[in-house]
């Protein structure tokens, strides 16, 4: 039986023209968001509006990821191109290119005061970047994956990353500690609770687990979406009431995140692979992307 305060509906389509879409991201406070496309380009949109806000063009292959500062005022993106780029919202320009891995760069996430920038890559490392500073080289580098690196979340204090290698990491800055959890298989996403008090992976053996941040322990599974040999996104609802993951057969699978139980799956366009996902930060809105088009759900006005 659904559950009807999570009923989404499918409020906007956008074709972003861009082949294929790696990752769509709403921003810190959940106006615009960014789409990371196969043509070697990033998007800033409105998505509520359906409104193209700006393009920047800079990457040498495709983008993959991308994210924007705490005060909107930047973004630094990733891509297949092995390169960081620090760009500048309002005028487009790239302020700064960084390279140091040295193989594609999949995931990228700004500290919470967006003075650090965060990347993982394939060559199995992760790399701090000042971005306030003038250095191109990393202020920290870590190499305990043993495979490549698929995912990265971070707080004030932690950078928790997800690897092929099977296992979730998490770097606790402050305590200069590392603590790992042993999944099982390949962890394609990792990203944390609102609270901050768990971590949800999805492997590619067809799961998707919440932890306990600290502990480690497993406090529920969720399963019946199928992921194929594609690293699929998961996330939770902005009040820490719903799991969500991509599937390859179009859905967006919705779990009840205490009870484990499926509460309703909405369909971005049958047959496609639905890879990436967006929660907005404080409302009740989602984002997918799909091949090229990305979909803003929620609840219609003369609903609520």
């Amino acid at each position: 039986m659904e559950n009807a305060e999570f009923n989404l509906k499918c409020l906007k389509t956008i074709d972003t023209k861009q082949g294929a879409v790696r990752a769509v991201r709403f921003n810190v406070d959940g106006s615009y968001c960014l789409t990371c496309g196969a043509d070697k380009k990033l998007k800033l949109w409105n998505p509520h509006k359906a409104l193209l806000l700006k393009t920047y063009s800079g990457h040498a292959d495709e983008v993959l990821d991308a994210c924007s500062s705490c005060d909107n005022s930047q973004i630094v993106s990733c891509g297949q191109d092995k390169s960081v780029i620090l760009w500048d919202v309002s005028s487009g320009t790239p302020l700064r290119r960084l390279r140091g891995h040295a193989a594609r760069v999949t995931c990228v996430r700004y500290n919470e005061e967006s003075t650090v920038a965060v990347s993982g890559s394939q060559d199995n490392s992760i790399m701090c970047w000042d971005v306030r500073s003038r250095n191109m080289k990393p202020i920290q580098v870590m190499r305990e994956a043993k495979d490549g690196i698929t995912s990265l979340a971070v707080t004030d204090h932690e950078i928790v990353t997800g690897s092929v290698d099977c296992k979730v990491r998490r770097y606790d800055i402050r305590a200069n500690r590392l603590f790992s959890d042993f999944i099982g298989d390949a962890v394609t996403y990792v990203s944390l609770t609102h609270d901050g008090q768990c971590l949800v992976v999805s492997s590619a053996d067809n799961m998707v687990r919440l932890l306990d941040k600290e502990s480690g322990d497993l406090l529920a599974e969720y399963s019946g979406h199928h992921m194929g040999d594609y690293c699929m996104e998961s996330c939770v609802d902005n009040r820490d009431r719903h799991v969500l993951s991509g599937c390859i057969d179009g859905d967006i699978w919705c779990w009840d995140l205490v009870q484990g139980t499926v509460t309703s799956r909405l369909t971005h366009d049958r047959g496609s692979v639905v890879h990436s996902l967006s929660f907005h930060p404080s409302q009740l809105f989602l984002l997918s992307a799909s091949h090229g088009s990305i979909k803003l759900w929620g609840v219609p006005e003369d609903e609520l």
